[in-house]
């Protein structure tokens, strides 16, 4: 039958039901950027072992005041099973970073196209004014604190610090990375110049890639315990095929 021939119901579905949560375009973007984000990751502390000090400004050097310093110059800051590759390989590691950061690069772009022309970005993140006020901001930490989660059709709609986090990833941290990360080129260095100098210069912009690399990192800690506490075989069901199973309310019984 003909989806436009239905009768149109105004019924929310329930608590144990089977619903479609995420779009192909969603699920795509979550997995390559996954994989792209672990993959650069533990290339780029590889690449920071070779140097392992931050700087602000154009200039870092042994002689120059560092105000990160991850280990001495004849030390390996990261062990091996936390860098790719595992041994020590400068050009190996700018290798798989740089590859992975186009294919973070050119996902991204793809998915903020989809993401915006279809609303979808809009519709799931947009922060409604109630929401900004600091009373409804604190209530849902107050519930995330008390491990209350939402249950039924409520379940299907992102909270305010939900919105906050992936907002800030989307449109805050990945930003910085890519940005910081084309600054940080020596060809693009030559070709766009007022890019190094809108960080305020190469070493500033390697500062802050790592900070917004040490971001995500968060953001996927408190990911992977929100993941666990909610139910990871569905959490993860639904991110595979779409599909999400609501939670019921154990109070109501239902």
């Amino acid at each position: 039958m003909d989806s436009a021939n239905q009768p149109q119901t105004s019924v929310e579905p329930q608590g144990g039901e089977l619903v479609r949560r995420h779009a192909l375009a969603t699920r795509l973007w979550h997995w390559t950027n996954a994989i792209s984000i672990l993959v650069m990751l533990m290339s780029g502390l590889m690449i920071l072992n070779a140097h392992p000090r931050l700087y602000w400004g154009h200039y870092g050097s042994e002689h120059d005041s560092a105000w990160l310093v991850l280990a001495a110059l004849e030390d390996t800051a990261f062990p091996g099973w936390m860098t790719i590759p595992s041994h020590y390989s400068l050009a190996d590691a700018r290798l798989w970073h740089f590859a992975f950061a186009w294919l973070l690069v050119l996902a991204f772009a793809g998915y903020l196209v989809w993401g915006l022309l279809r609303g979808h970005i809009a519709r799931r993140l947009h922060i409604t004014r109630a929401e900004w006020s600091p009373r409804h901001i604190l209530d849902d930490i107050v519930e995330h604190a008390k491990l209350r989660f939402p249950t039924g059709a409520e379940a299907l709609n992102y909270n305010v610090l939900q919105k906050l986090a992936y907002g800030g990833v989307l449109f805050v941290l990945l930003p910085a990375m890519i940005l910081t990360g084309l600054a940080m080129s020596p060809a693009l260095d030559s070709a766009w110049p007022w890019l190094v100098d809108l960080f305020g210069g190469r070493q500033t912009a390697r500062s802050i890639h790592f900070i917004a690399a040490m971001g995500l990192v968060l953001f996927f800690l408190v990911h992977m315990v929100m993941v666990v506490l909610a139910g990871p075989i569905n959490e993860v069901r639904s991110m595979l095929t779409g599909w999400y199973r609501l939670p019921k309310d154990k109070e109501a019984g239902q």
